[in-house]
């Protein structure tokens, strides 16, 4: 296979392992905690669609980085995952129902160990940065917090007139 393929395949299977991954967690909860549902066809079907909208996203960032265009070129890869989910959902509401029979809890611990492997190799790095990066995190941390509960307020109090 040549090198461009044999990356293709990588990122399809890293995919593969992050879906098999939202399984098991899947199928863990409902195990321990009888939470969730039993993983079902319409759980397969929905996690089927993500890893579809993913490398999708994937190929697409790709593509754009080979563009003359600065702005395409450095378009992060979650970017054109979002863009591609939102135009087929807005095409047609059969990958939204397959994305929703899909458990969000279930789709988040992965990415959370995922995020937590990354950050693991940059842990140097983090000790050479600055107190005052923790003291700017507690503020980002709290304003956003508030933001978002007040807009939750506001919300609320709209919609209960």
């Amino acid at each position: 296979m040549s090198k461009g393929l044999n990356q293709y395949v990588k990122y399809a299977l890293i995919l593969l392992l992050s879906v098999s991954l939202i399984l098991f967690t899947e199928q863990m909860k409902f195990l321990k905690a009888g939470e969730g549902g039993h993983v079902t066809w319409g759980t397969i079907s929905g996690l089927a669609v993500l890893w579809l909208f993913s490398f999708i996203g994937i190929l697409i960032s790709q593509l754009m980085k080979k563009q003359p265009l600065k702005f395409l070129a450095e378009f992060p890869v979650l970017g054109w995952v979002s863009i591609t989910s939102l135009v087929f959902c807005l095409i047609s509401d059969v990958f939204v129902n397959a994305i929703a029979q899909v458990n969000f809890l279930s789709i988040t611990t992965p990415i959370l160990a995922f995020a937590g492997i990354s950050v693991v190799d940059r842990l140097v790095d983090l000790r050479k940065t600055s107190w005052r990066v923790a003291i700017v995190a507690i503020f980002v941390f709290t304003g956003t917090y508030l933001g978002s509960a007040i807009l939750s307020e506001i919300g609320l109090a709209l919609s209960s007139k």
